[in-house]
Parts: structure tokens; sequence; C-alpha cells
């Protein structure tokens, strides 16, 4: 593996990360919205619509394949969303890095030479058990019972799996199918 950046991974990964802070924002009102609905049924329901949150990372990590991808794709995304009007303003970021170490951890994991749709799935769950540890603090969620957390976590963990995951590993896909990635790893296992 080759872990040096090229020039065509310094600028897709901005540009990747732009594009998930969109969906990020959009996803705010939207997203959030489900998370206050589900979590009204069951508290800690809510974590089920978070894996559109932590998509950015895998994503990164997919495409680009370098160390440092899924990390600098997340905290970028999470930062364009921040600026664009996200209600959580700069605690966005924290989540951004949170969420993309989870991601980061798991292509390290697999040394960066793994990008099944296993490693995808694992990566959302990285991003989603990041996501939880740090709003054990942030959301004083560490406060809250055992059984809330325990739900939460599990939400977390398929809606990471799920919609970052699997989610991304298909949108790799498909953009492979059009050429967009022919310049990528990820274009030539189509």
């Amino acid at each position: 593996m080759n872990s040096r950046w090229r020039v065509i991974d310094v600028v897709t990964a901005p540009v990747l990360a732009v594009a998930c802070g969109l969906i990020f924002w959009l996803w705010n009102s939207v997203g959030y919205a489900g998370f206050t609905a589900l979590d009204a049924l069951t508290p800690g329901f809510g974590g089920l619509v978070v894996g559109i949150w932590l998509i950015g990372g895998v994503l990164g990590g997919l495409i680009i394949r370098k160390p440092g991808a899924a990390l600098f794709v997340e905290v970028v995304a999470a930062a364009v969303s921040a600026v664009l009007g996200s209600q959580w303003g700069p605690e966005t970021l924290y989540s951004g890095i949170a969420q993309g170490l989870g991601a980061e951890l798991v292509f390290l994991a697999f040394a960066y030479r793994r990008f099944t749709l296993p490693v995808a799935m694992l990566a959302g769950v990285g991003a989603g058990v990041g996501a939880f540890i740090l709003e054990l603090f942030t959301s004083a969620n560490l406060a809250k019972t055992v059984e809330f957390n325990a739900i939460y976590l599990s939400c977390l963990v398929i809606s990471g799996a799920l919609l970052a995951g699997l989610l991304a590993h298909l949108l790799v896909k498909a953009l492979a199918r059009t050429g967009a990635l022919d310049r990528f790893a990820a274009g030539k296992t189509k």
C-alpha cells in the first residue's frame, strides 16, 4: 500500500468533504426531527437516524484509501455543516473528529488494504462508537440510565453499519460504474 497522498487525493478529499457537509446540513433538520420522534417513542431509538452524519469518514476511506482520509473528510464535512448553520454550532467539529477517528481506526486495523462491504460496515460502526463515546460526555449521556445507553449504542451501531457503511459502499460502487473513480483504486473494482 502506498500511503502517500497524490494530487488527485488532495483535491478529491475536500470536494468529497464539502459534498458530505452539504448532506449533513440538509440532514440536520430532517434527521434531527426523526431522531426526536424516535427518541420519544423509545429513548435511545433516535440513534437509528444518525448514520447519515457518519457517512463522510466511510466514503473518504473507501474512495481515497490513504491514512487520514476518513478523519479528514468527516472533520471537514462537519466544519461545512457548522459553517452553514448546524444547530450544534462548533460542537459539530467535535463530532466530526470522534466519528472520523472511529472510521479511521477501522481502516487502520485492516492496514488500509481491505475495502469490502464488511469493512465499510465496520467503519460505519466505528464512527457510531466514536459518536457514542463523545456523547457520553457532551450530551450528558453518562448520567442517563444503562438501558438508555445500551439502546442508543445498539441503534448507533445498526445505523452506522447500514446508513454509513452499506450506503457508502453502494455509493462508491455506483460512482465507480460511472467512471468517476477511474483514477482511484475504488474505481478499478467495479
